[in-house]
């Protein structure tokens, strides 16, 4: 045994623990709430989601903004998020409070998300602008995500369309059917789940 007393296992247990956080190349993903009340939710959170990979698409716009730099300008209610397409970016849970004033937000792509977790999902079920707004979600290969995270979203009440795909995680498919037809009978869920 060590002097530390845990012996070469503990030391291995503490080197894995380590290894799970962040790499310091990620972006800073702190919520800058004086910044959300300085531009807005939509203009704060698209600044968030940009940094972190991910797109936006304003409503009335064709084209995704995919560029920080290139943010449009202008009055700060005049861009509204309209869908945000997450795919290889690396949001996580500590930045969600962003999307908490959103209130036009229609359609959320999450795919190989690596740092989205069931504590994201259920955040987002909880965010009551989004429970009324969001129309369509799709959920593709975000290895960390369970039952538990999908089963959150039934509070999305005005959900009409859900993709679940390649969810590793997601064990209990009867039970998820189940649950979305008693919550949200006009949903229409596509699964592609082992």
């Amino acid at each position: 045994m060590d002097a530390r007393g845990g012996g070469r296992r503990a030391g291995r247990r503490r080197r894995r623990r380590g290894a799970r956080s962040l790499p310091p190349s990620l972006p800073r993903v702190l919520v800058d709430y004086e910044r959300i009340k300085d531009v807005g939710p939509d203009r704060a959170a698209s600044e968030w989601l940009l940094r972190c990979g991910a797109t936006v698409r304003y409503h009335g716009q064709e084209r995704w903004q995919k560029d920080y730099n290139h943010l449009p300008t202008g009055p700060l209610d005049k861009y509204k998020i309209q869908a945000i397409d997450a795919t290889d970016s690396c949001i996580m849970r500590i930045g969600f409070d962003h999307l908490e004033g959103l209130q036009h937000v229609e359609k959320i792509r999450l795919c190989k998300c690596h740092y989205i977790e069931d504590d994201c999902l259920e955040r987002l079920g909880k965010l009551e602008n989004l429970q009324k707004s969001i129309l369509e979600m799709e959920i593709i290969s975000c290895g960390n995500i369970t039952d538990r995270g999908i089963i959150a979203l039934y509070h999305l009440r005005n959900l009409k369309y859900l993709l679940l795909s390649d969810l590793p995680g997601v064990r209990e498919k009867e039970n998820l059917i189940r649950t979305f037809k008693t919550a949200l009978p006009s949903l229409e869920l596509k699964l592609d789940l082992k």
